[in-house]
Parts: C-alpha cells; structure tokens; sequence
C-alpha cells in the first residue's frame, strides 16, 4: 500500500479517532532523504557554459581502481607570479581600483543610487563605458554568449574553467517584490480561512520577509509571476546547459527550484517532510533512542506497529500493509530513511500532502482546499526540473541544484536527490548544494550519502557556506522559531570541514562520492588539498572540484588549475542594464571580504612591483 493510499484511508476511515500525538518542535533537517530501492547495491572500490581546466580521464565507472602513491602536492598561494600569469597590468589595476572602492561605505550603500546619477549625468553609452572598464569588467564576463568567449579561452589556457551564469534579473521595488512574494506563495486555501489549516509559521509566507533579495549579497533571487515566465526561465537553464555542453566534456550548469514553479509548492512539502521527520522522532523517543545519531536511531518493528495501533493512526492490517507494502522493516527494524521512503508517491500531489496534526496529533490534509490549478502548477515544476536533468545528461554536464532559504529547502533537497535517484546510475550528472552554516548540515550531508550507498548511485554534492544568513536569523527571530544558523563564523568553518572531509572519505572508500569545494576560503583550500594528499587521492580523478567567483579570489583558482586541480569560475553574463542587481551584491559582498582581508589587495600590489621591477611595463599574457 503506498503512502498516499494510506494516508487518504486514514482521513476517510478515521477522521477522529486518532489519538494525540505530541509532537515537539524539535530541530529537524533541511534534506529530507528519498526512497530506497529495492535491492540493496555492493560499493565497488575503485561525478553556464563550462570549459575544462585541463581535459582529465575520468575514473573508468564500475571498475575497481587501485589506489596508487601520489607525489605530495604543495600549491603556493603567495606566488604571485603564477596566480596572475593570466591578467594583464591593466586588469591588476582594475581589480585594486574595484577591491579599494568596494571598502568605501557610502560608495557601496548608496551603488544604486550612484549608478543611476551616472547614467543620467553621463548618458547611457558613456556610462556602459565606464562600467566596463570598472565594476562589469571585474565581475561580468560580457553580453551575450559570443563576447563572452575570449575570456573562457583565456582563462581554459591557464587552467580554470567556467560555469556560466545568466545575471540577468527583475529590477523590482520592495513593494512590487513583497507582492508577487504573497500572490504566489499563500494559497486559496489560506486567502479565503487565514489559519485554518494549522500551518506552522515558519513555512508560512510573511510580507515583511516577501522580498527575499533582503539581506542576500551572494544569490540570484527569482520571483514567481507565471507559468509562461517559469517556462522561459527554463529555456535559459536549457541554453546554459547547452552551452556547456558544447565547450566542454564534463561541464556544469546551476539551477534554482524559485526559477522552475510556483514557490507555494516548495513551502508546502517542505512542511510535510519536516512533519514527518518530527514524527519519526516522537517513535524514536518512544524506544529511547532519542540521543542516538540520526543514522543510528533504528524503530524496532513490532514496537513500532504498537505505537501506531495505540496512538490511533490505523488498525493492525493497515499498518502491516503499510510497511510491508514498501517491502520495508525485512531486517526488524526501520530507520530514517526506510521511515523517509514512505513518502514516495507524487502521482497526486494534493495526496500527498498528508501531515500529522502537530497539536491535535490527527493525520490531515495540509490544506483543506487544493484547486486543480494548483495541483497542475506544482505538477509542472517537476516536469520542469525533469526536462533540465534530461538536458543535463544529453548534453554531457553536470547539473547543480543551488540551495535556497531554510523554509523552502527540505523540498529542494528533496527533489534534487529524486533527480539523482533517477540521473546518477552511472555516472554523477546532479549535485544537491549543501550550506554548512546550518546546524543540520552534517546531518544533511550524512544521511544522503547513506542513501546513495544503499541504492548504488553517484552522490554529488557542492559545499558552500550559505548565502542567507542575516535574513534567516531575522526571520527566524521575528517570526518565532529556532534560528537554523550556527552560532558564529568558526562554528560553520568547523561545520564545512566536518561535511569535506565525511565526503572525502566517502570517495576514499567507494570513488562513487564528489564535491565541489565552492569557496573563497584559502585555508579551506588548503585543509582539503592536506586531506586529499593524505588520502592519495589524484585530482586527476576528477572527484573533487574547487569553485571561486569571477574576478574574486584568482590567487586561489589560477594556482590551483595550474596545478592540474578541476577548478571553475561562476562566469556571469547579460547586457550592462540588465545585470545592475548582481553588480550591486557583488559591490556589497565584496566590502565585508575586502575590510576582513587586505590579503588580495596586498598580493596584487605585490605582482605589480615584481613586473615593475623587472621592466614587464607592458605585460601581455602569453597563452
């Protein structure tokens, strides 16, 4: 009996003989994982537009690979001869010029502002000039797919390649943000009973949070406005994925679920994975193993059946059908994530929508009304993300599924790991983004890399620190729940080297793992470099990737590219106009990067004077 089959009997048989179950708010999860298949695979010892550093063979999938000793591999980031072999006197200046200003507070407060006086002062071609000898010249690669390609040459030469990013976005006003924000996440449900379904606040939308660009200086922030602009959207993932196909072998392209559909959907089964995960929790504190690990706390069968017989939420055969149905509970236990794999019907969404009660303990509807418009609109998305992943693997690239904030993300992690159930049989096409700055993210990253060794197929994984963090606390502090966000920035470095080195460990043992190390970090770079030379593992493997931003951090990515190391650079892209917003996080980002650390600029006052010094007045890159 599947999921959803139970649940509907559940509400048409018993709608009010379940018993209360409390069920404590307690932290949960933002990667809620999927389905195990049904036969158990052995590991094996032996994954927009993007060019490749250097080509690289790739381990030969399926083969067991023999582990030879590696020559120790030492990268000097304070050479910069070699970090900077790349630019020209002109672009070194440019970046201290760029990296100087991102430090003058009113420059970067008031950018916008300030960008608009120019292009009116000046005029529009005039101002497009300036741009592009300063702030679009350091972050953005170019216009379109053709002027944007002497630059992926150039930098492939030196051993970096690139992911490219269409910049483009909506230049809206709070309030017109604010809005579609409430349009397209609350439902018809909700705007005809306010709070009649019990929903919990944190997966609710809330208008003073409605614009999500607040506080955010590192992603790309995408409103819904229709189906017809989610398509489009679409397209443009399409074309990326393309693109990378086409200059590359092995490239990557990024996407974000905001793009692909109606936000309402993501809130919904968000909050459906995290009740259930808190049900499981309830069980497991039942049994006494609530101290246990996430992955070792295991439900004893028949004590299970009792639970669920007690507390009301059906009769005996029910539940056997129920669990046996799944082919689940042959060993005489159940864990996380066979208790995960119950939810696995998405042939009737609005079915699927099923939640334990968390006052009254019944088992419900999340909503108490689902049009037919709405369940299209969400059967959309998934056929949306389903066109992109097929692309992905036609097209020969790997796809990144970008994270997003805490309430819309247990359903991203979730549909991303679906996509890697079904995409990632031989060979690593999706890769679900984990942000480390997240107390739970170990418990993310260890519970889908269980998965992945239990159904046989490649995980893939992007590290990040997270790009939400003042808006998640201010939220969180607002609206009433626990802040998701660990407590200070050494916390989340620890957290980030916990998550890398399981990881690594992972591909250490099976070379059925990978990562990318997206990062500005230098000594982040340096501990996984320590980490890879203690496990003999060859960047040649092409296991684990390192990510930096165009025009940021090239004495970390032209070092390591040199080297031999798969590295990228996000290459953003879009007409002058129409890219204002990125620019402006970036002029942001980069004041608190630039203040904490004279590192960069100091390195590039340091090549300028060697060049000087040895008479390069003129200095042409020679590639």
């Amino acid at each position: 009996m599947s999921y959803t089959k139970f649940a509907a009997a559940l509400v048409r048989a018993n709608p009010g003989n379940v018993r209360n179950v409390r069920i404590s708010p307690g932290r949960c999860r933002s990667t809620v994982a999927s389905t195990k298949s049904k036969e158990e695979t052995h590991q094996q010892i032996d994954g927009c537009s993007v060019v490749e550093a250097e080509p690289v063979e790739l381990i030969s999938q399926g083969t067991h690979v023999k582990k030879t000793l590696l020559n120790k591999i030492s990268i000097d980031f304070d050479n910069t001869q070699e970090a900077y072999r790349s630019k020209g006197n002109i672009e070194l200046l440019r970046s201290l010029l760029v990296f100087k200003l991102c430090t003058i507070d009113v420059l970067v407060e008031k950018n916008k502002e300030l960008m608009d006086l120019t292009r009116k002062v000046f005029g529009q071609w005039m101002f497009e000039k300036m741009m592009k000898l300063t702030f679009y010249g350091q972050f953005v690669a170019g216009e379109d797919h053709n002027s944007i390609k002497p630059l992926i040459r150039k930098n492939q030469a030196f051993g970096v390649g690139a992911v490219l990013d269409y910049s483009v976005e909506e230049d809206l006003t709070q309030e017109e943000a604010e809005k579609k924000e409430m349009d397209s996440c609350v439902s018809e449900a909700e705007k005809e009973s306010p709070g009649a379904d019990h929903r919990e606040k944190k997966y609710q939308a809330h208008r003073q949070f409605g614009d999500r660009r607040g506080g955010v200086t590192s992603a790309r922030t995408y409103f819904y406005a229709d189906e017809s602009k989610c398509d489009n959207q679409m397209e443009t993932f399409i074309n990326c994925i393309k693109a990378s196909g086409g200059a590359s072998t092995d490239g990557f392209s990024a996407i974000k679920m905001t793009a692909l559909g109606r936000p309402q959907f993501l809130l919904q089964f968000s909050e459906v994975l995290v009740k259930w995960r808190q049900f499981f929790k309830v069980l497991s504190a039942q049994q006494g193993k609530s101290d246990m690990n996430v992955l070792e706390q295991k439900l004893e069968l028949e004590q299970l059946k009792e639970s669920l017989i007690k507390m009301g939420v059906g009769a005996k055969d029910d539940i056997e059908n129920w669990i046996t149905g799944e082919k689940l509970g042959l060993s005489g236990t159940l864990d996380l994530l066979d208790w995960n794999s119950l939810i696995s019907d998405t042939t009737a969404i609005s079915n699927l929508l099923m939640v334990p009660n968390l006052e009254t303990g019944h088992l419900e509807p999340l909503m108490k009304k689902f049009t037919a418009e709405e369940e299209r609109q969400m059967k959309r998305m998934l056929q949306r993300v389903d066109v992109l992943a097929k692309h992905a693997m036609e097209n020969g690239v790997r796809l990144m599924v970008d994270a997003e904030q805490t309430y819309f993300q247990p359903a991203i992690s979730r549909l991303a790991l679906e996509m890697q159930r079904k995409f990632n049989r031989e060979k690593p096409i999706i890769f679900n983004t984990y942000q480390c700055y997240l107390k739970d993210a170990y418990d993310n990253v260890t519970v889908d890399v269980e998965l992945s060794r239990r159904e046989g197929w490649y995980f893939g994984a992007k590290l990040v620190r997270g790009a939400y963090m003042y808006q998640e606390r201010d939220r969180a502090q607002e609206i009433g729940y626990e802040d998701p966000i660990n407590p200070d920035y050494e916390a989340t470095n620890r957290m980030y080297h916990k998550c890398l080195e399981y990881v690594l460990e992972e591909i250490d043992h099976s070379r059925k793992a990978n990562v990318m190390v997206a990062t500005h970090n230098e000594d982040t770079v340096k501990y996984t470099l320590e980490k890879m030379n203690e496990m003999d593992l060859s960047p040649a493997e092409n296991k684990v990737y390192f990510g930096q931003l165009l025009g940021m951090c090239d004495q970390i990515s032209f070092p390591l590219g040199q080297a031999g190391f798969p590295v990228y650079k996000y290459v953003p892209y879009g007409p002058v106009n129409e890219v204002m917003p990125y620019l402006s996080r970036r002029a942001q980002e980069n004041r608190g990067f630039m203040k904490g650390s004279q590192r960069e600029r100091s390195l590039l006052w340091t090549e300028l004077k060697r060049r000087v010094l040895a008479g390069q007045i003129v200095y042409k890159p020679v590639y």
